[in-house]
């Protein structure tokens, strides 16, 4: 007699999921204020005492980290007149995804008339098979300042963890008056080391870092900032209101370093405290 063992369907592994929302105000005066606030799931912002009437959030993801089929959606926006920072609690972290299953996270940032929006997030560490698809779409009015940071590091070789293949699909747009002012995309798969290695991709370089300005004066930093540049760096001026940064360096150590005085000047001395912890 045969006997036929049912099969135990596959196991469905639980995902994780987050949603944030929030938007500052200006009120009387010289001060900023929290206006909305919806957080969802795996995503919860924390507010540190504000400085000088300027809001500041701090992204926490309790879920620890992204893998495939995580899910993570941002919305910030900057009301006119408001200032607000955003910045993370922590380097966000993308483990190792199973089969085909992407992390997805996007984010859409709005300053209105007048406002000053800082989108100023912590390292994003990628780990070997780690697969992601991130998209940031920023939306400005043409009198909004706005700067960014998007620090990018490929694994951490200091702790024994070395990424060779996985995958990364980057976007970033930023509109002004619906106008596209910058376009950019990172888009990496396979044996991502050896792509790295390359001279003309990041000459053997495991850390990136992309940083746009957006201001009406921001051809005034040029000189300062170039004296700040490490060697594998560049700054550009796109227009005399967009300046764009671009970083490469050996690990995250010496990207960070590289980071706080150019976001030091670029900020008038505001970088988020957590930065330096």
């Amino acid at each position: 007699m045969n006997l036929q063992l049912p099969i135990a369907p596959t196991a469905k592994l639980q995902r994780a999921n987050g949603q944030l929302s929030i938007s500052a105000q200006r009120v009387d005066g010289d001060v900023t204020r929290l206006g909305h606030l919806r957080q969802q799931g795996s995503y919860r912002a924390i507010f540190p005492r504000p400085i000088g009437g300027n809001i500041e959030a701090v992204i926490v993801n309790t879920a620890g980290g992204v893998t495939g089929g995580d899910e993570f959606t941002t919305r910030i926006t900057a009301h006119a007149n408001a200032h607000l920072g955003v910045t993370t609690q922590a380097a966000e972290r993308i483990y190792r995804a199973t089969g085909s299953a992407r992390g997805a996270m996007k984010t859409t940032l709005r300053a209105e008339n007048a406002a000053q929006l800082y989108w100023l997030p912590q390292e994003t560490i990628l780990f070997d098979g780690s697969r992601l698809q991130r998209e940031l779409d920023v939306d400005l009015h043409r009198s909004a300042r706005f700067l960014m940071v998007e620090p990018l590091v490929f694994g951490r070789e200091a702790s024994g963890e070395t990424l060779r293949s996985g995958m990364l699909d980057d976007r970033i747009t930023i509109t002004c008056d619906g106008q596209p002012i910058y376009l950019d995309r990172i888009r990496i798969e396979g044996d991502i080391a050896a792509s790295l290695a390359r001279p003309a991709v990041a000459n053997g370089a495991r850390a990136v870092a992309s940083i746009v300005l957006v201001d009406p004066n921001a051809q005034t930093f040029m000189h300062s900032l170039r004296d700040l540049l490490p060697p594998q760096a560049g700054a550009s001026l796109l227009s005399s209101t967009v300046l764009v940064v671009r970083i490469l360096a050996a690990d995250s150590h010496a990207l960070r370093g590289a980071l706080i005085p150019i976001l030091t000047l670029l900020t008038h001395n505001a970088v988020p405290k957590n930065w330096s912890l």
